[in-house]
């Protein structure tokens, strides 16, 4: 079997660079963490505002921003007494996209399988 040709030369998968890859795979894979960065695409917000948003208690709210912080996925500025967070690059919400994708061309296949019997 041929390997498959890419337009893009290919990164060296080493182990230390599969484990930070699953690292940040592991902070996207709470539920919460992916409402609040889908809250954020819409501009900055601080602590208050995103807990009227998704419904959060401040304390967990804070602990998976926290998470979202230290893994470079939101940035944060301080105005005064109040917090603002932000994304800190739009790509993370590409991933979302080609999962939400994903999913449907799935759904589709499978609801086209049972109506076929």
């Amino acid at each position: 079997m041929q390997p498959r040709s890419s337009t893009r030369a290919r990164r060296e998968s080493t182990p230390e660079l599969l484990a930070l890859v699953a690292e940040r795979f592991r902070a996207l894979a709470e539920p919460a963490r992916l409402q609040l960065l889908h809250v954020l695409e819409d501009g900055e917000r601080t602590v208050s505002e995103l807990v009227e948003a998704t419904g959060m208690g401040q304390g967990n709210l804070s602990k998976h921003l926290q998470q979202l912080h230290v893994k470079g996925f939101v940035k944060r500025r301080r105005d005064g007494l109040f917090v603002y967070y932000a994304l800190a690059d739009t790509d993370v919400l590409k991933l979302c996209e080609i999962m939400c994708s994903r999913l449907e061309a799935d759904v589709t296949a499978t609801h086209k399988v049972v109506r076929g019997r």
